[in-house]
């Protein structure tokens, strides 16, 4: 059970990352190639601490990766969380398609027949 909580827990920290518009706008900059914090933050009408600390939230949700290089902190995006992502949405689907298939099934079967009311 320890393993499910953990993965629901994961699950939790990425698409809480993702909810955020800064945030998913930072991770397609970062997954087409490495950047500055300080490069990101040039790009948003915030400050640079704000844009560190969208930046905090996606590193800890394990989407993005950061490294130092001199004095600068890149950050680049991580393209297997992203899968995990699209993995953990693809089996949501799965459970939506399965739901709506059975809908039309009991769409589709005969309805049972009912006697018209009658008034006294």
């Amino acid at each position: 059970m320890g393993v499910i909580v953990q993965d629901e827990d994961r699950a939790d920290a990425l698409f809480h990352a993702l909810a955020d518009r800064t945030r998913r706008d930072i991770m397609r900059r970062v997954l087409a190639g490495e950047h500055s914090v300080s490069a990101l933050a040039a790009n948003y009408d915030m400050s640079f601490a704000a844009v560190q600390k969208h930046v905090a939230v996606l590193d800890r949700a394990g989407l993005i990766t950061k490294r130092r290089h001199g004095r600068e902190q890149l950050a680049s995006g991580d393209v297997t969380a992203v899968r995990s992502v699209a993995a953990l949405l693809t089996e949501l689907e799965q459970i939506w398609r399965g739901r709506v298939a059975r809908i039309d099934e009991l769409i589709a079967a005969d309805p049972p027949e009912q006697e018209p009311d009658q008034e006294e």
